[in-house]
């Protein structure tokens, strides 16, 4: 006998209540993923600091160039790494131009290895 229109929304309440149990216990690929988001982060901040400490070194003082102080380096890496785009002009010396480069696939790679681990940890759960 087919299962009727109750019996089919009990299975679904079951399913979602399960779902969402599954996302508010903390389990093992729970730990891992906060990890690698933390990694991330705090990766990625350490690079924007440098970049900008390196920036600020190459670019500030160039005639044409538009990174004036210590904020406006931060300003363009950090918004490199967030957009891998500025409304700054790209830098002048060949020593920005390819930190500019870097920033720009350090940027790709994060967001790669970002979705990487949400697909793993989505992935895990499904084979549990």
């Amino acid at each position: 006998m087919p299962p009727t229109c109750s019996t089919r929304s009990r299975q679904t309440d079951g399913v979602i209540g399960e779902e969402i149990g599954r996302l508010l216990r903390w389990e093992e690929r729970h730990r891992r993923l906060a990890a690698r988001m933390g990694i991330a982060a705090t990766l990625t901040v350490v690079v924007d600091a440098v970049a900008s400490v390196l920036i600020w070194h190459w670019e500030s003082g160039i005639k044409g160039s538009d990174i004036h102080g210590f904020g406006d380096a931060v300003f363009f890496v950090t918004v490199q790494v967030l957009t891998v785009s500025s409304q700054i002009k790209n830098p002048l010396t060949s020593d920005g131009k390819i930190l500019d480069v870097f920033l720009e696939l350090w940027a790709i790679f994060v967001i790669t290895a970002v979705a990487g681990s949400f697909s793993a940890f989505f992935g895990t759960g499904d084979s549990e």
